[in-house]
């Protein structure tokens, strides 16, 4: 399971515009699903978003929000970040409260252990998905979707819906897209129907041609 990361932030002043908060170093935030479909408008130093954006990812890292001045505090996931368009500005920042949920979407990233014994013939193994959305407990996110492709031979096609996931998990995607693929290398000569070697060859038709000689 993830670990929370800890964060503080407070109520947006009633009537602050988000432009004059940014000149100020703070970046306008909000809450999400602590209370129903109400949302609570919130504010952080521009220095502390930066830093948890550093160590946290969208719609995976549990957060630990805590808002100062209203005695709230809770796990959240950053569901959005909105930033300039080629700048490394940040304009506002999202998030999520799972206190409550019994189920939560997030999205996870895809490793594969082991080398593949495709591999070790000369097949090539591409992994078609990189992240995986799923459902689970807030409580159950995993950190990472690990696959042992160690006995995958050549010919190997692995599907979401083959995955063995962690208990409590489930692929939000079609079961039937394909994470990877294990094929033969493009241009692979294949084996030669005769095991006799070019060597053995010349020298069986060097001995047949001699022994049509007379003496």
């Amino acid at each position: 399971m993830t670990t929370a990361i800890k964060f503080e932030c407070e109520t947006r002043p009633e009537g602050s515009k988000p432009r004059a908060l940014r000149r100020e170093g703070f970046i306008p935030t909000a809450l999400y699903g602590h209370k129903g479909a109400e949302s609570m408008s919130l504010v952080a130093k521009a220095k502390d978003v930066e830093m948890l954006l550093k160590n946290a990812s969208i719609n995976n890292s549990l957060v630990e929000v805590a808002v100062t001045d209203a005695s709230w505090k809770g796990k959240a996931l950053i569901r959005e970040v909105q930033k300039h368009p080629w700048r490394p500005d940040i304009y506002h920042v999202s998030f999520f409260a799972v206190a409550g949920q019994d189920s939560v979407e997030v999205t996870v990233p895809v490793n594969l252990e082991g080398e593949a014994e495709g591999v070790r013939e000369g097949g090539v193994l591409e992994q078609i998905i990189t992240e995986l959305t799923i459902q689970c407990p807030p409580d159950q996110i995993p950190e990472v979707i690990n696959i042992d492709v160690t006995e995958m031979p050549v010919g190997t096609t692995l599907h979401i819906g083959e995955l063995n996931l962690p208990e409590g998990v489930t692929a939000s995607d079609d079961p039937e897209r394909t994470v990877l693929t294990l094929v033969e290398a493009q241009g692979a000569e294949p084996a030669p129907e005769d095991a006799t070697s070019e060597e053995d060859a010349i020298e069986g038709g060097v001995v047949e041609e001699l022994g049509d000689v007379s003496v």
